[in-house]
Order: C-alpha cells, then structure tokens, then sequence
C-alpha cells in the first residue's frame, strides 16, 4: 500500500475503478490532496467495475471515505449498450456492429447524461465536505466520441457549478481537474507507472467479465496505450487483438 496524505486539502475523485479514474487518484493523492473517491453504480453491463473501485479506494487508503452512489434509473432508462443489454457492445471482430448508428459519430456506449448526472452529484459531494476540487478522468482524445468528456462540457458545468453552489457565490468555487485531458493512452499509462498507479486492480473491459475481453473498444484502446507505452497490462484478457 501506498503512503497517504492525511493534508487537510480534499479532493473528490469519480473513480470507476478503470484505468483513467485510478490515474488520477494516483495524481490527485502526488498533489498533495486527502482523497473522497466516489463511484457510481447505475445498473452498467460492467459492474465488475464497482468491486474494482472498492480495491482501488482500499488501496490508497480511502475506502473510509469511498461513496457508493445508486443511480439505477440510469439503467431503466436505457438508451445505452452500458445499460440495456438488447443492444450490444461494439467488437473489433465483429464489424458490422460498428454501423449500428450509421448517423452518429457518437457510440452506442454513450450513456445519456451520465458525466452531467455525476458531477452534478460529486459537487454536492465536494461542496458538503469542503473540498476545493473534483478530479475526473475525461480525455479530449481518446474519449471514443463522448460528448461528455469534451473540454467545452467541463468549462460549462463549471460555470453552472460557481453559480449553483453556496462556495461558489461566495467567491470559492469548486475546481474541476481534469488532468488526463490532453494526454494519449499511453502518456496516460506512464504517468500512472511513474506514480505506481495499481493497474492490476483495474479493468476497462465494457462486457464485465472476470477476465476482460480484449475486443471491445475499451480493451482495444487500453491495450494500444500499454503497447505505446511499452509496458505489460497486468490485468488477464480472453484475447488479446
């Protein structure tokens, strides 16, 4: 286990328990803040992911103050190959899937809202323990076409965050950091290696599985980045393409 800053400046970190959530614990607990990570669990196809976020938390020594927040509408929803299992996660061996919204750059992984849904909820979070920042792992080019993860999104839940919040009307609003924003996979993976950022504990496999399925998008740019990065996933994969 890793040593801990027990600063009195907080943090708040949306960890997933993927890769680029677990990133920016590692940066946020160099910068030097106390860590309040929390995770959602909105009924996601891969919720293998929530267990790997407790791991992650317990790992940096915070799974005192790690909130496990139910957002299960998100999944009566639908609208989302994450959330609604009649639609299936795209495959890199299976191309045909890949037109499935032929008008859209934008995949059938998207969740409608999601981002929004959690930084709305992860201000309340920040606000009511008095912390200065929410980390969050967007990234403006691998962000496989998510609206929400663009830095135009971030600017604008800013300027609604200093105008909806009682800390940000009295002059202190809440920062949202997004460290990884201009980084590619790999400088993301190096980064993460030279912090000892505990990959094994992770997973970015969209299917869910015990072991991660290596086609999805997910797995493919994850196992791009460690390539370019020149250094072994740790995690078990069913294939490796």
């Amino acid at each position: 286990m890793s040593n801990h800053n027990q600063g009195g400046r907080k943090a708040v970190i949306i960890l997933s328990g993927g890769l680029d959530s677990t990133t920016c614990m590692g940066i946020a607990q160099a910068k030097g803040y106390k860590l309040y990570p929390i995770t959602f669990d909105y009924g996601q196809r891969h919720r293998i992911e929530l267990d790997n976020a407790r791991a992650v938390a317990e790992h940096y020594g915070a799974q005192g103050r790690h909130k496990v927040i139910q957002l299960g509408f998100l999944k009566e929803f639908g609208g989302s190959a994450l959330t609604d299992d009649s639609i299936a996660v795209p495959d890199t061996t299976k191309a045909a899937e890949h037109t499935a919204q032929p008008e859209s750059d934008i995949p059938v992984t998207y969740v409608p809202g999601r981002n929004l849904l959690f930084l709305s909820i992860a201000t309340s979070y920040a606000e009511a323990i008095g912390a200065e920042a929410i980390f969050i792992g967007v990234n403006a080019l691998d962000y496989s076409g998510y609206p929400d993860c663009r830095p135009e999104f971030i600017r604008k839940v800013e300027e609604v965050m200093a105008v909806a919040t009682r800390v940000g009307v009295e002059g202190g609003p809440i920062r949202i950091e997004t460290p990884l924003t201009e980084w590619t996979k790999a400088e993301i993976i190096r980064q993460g290696n030279m912090l000892q950022v505990p990959y094994h504990l992770t997973t970015s496999c969209y299917n869910g599985q015990a072991e991660a399925c290596g086609v999805c998008d997910s797995c493919r740019l994850r196992l791009k980045g460690f390539a370019e990065a020149g250094s072994a996933d740790p995690i078990a994969y069913r294939a490796r393409h």
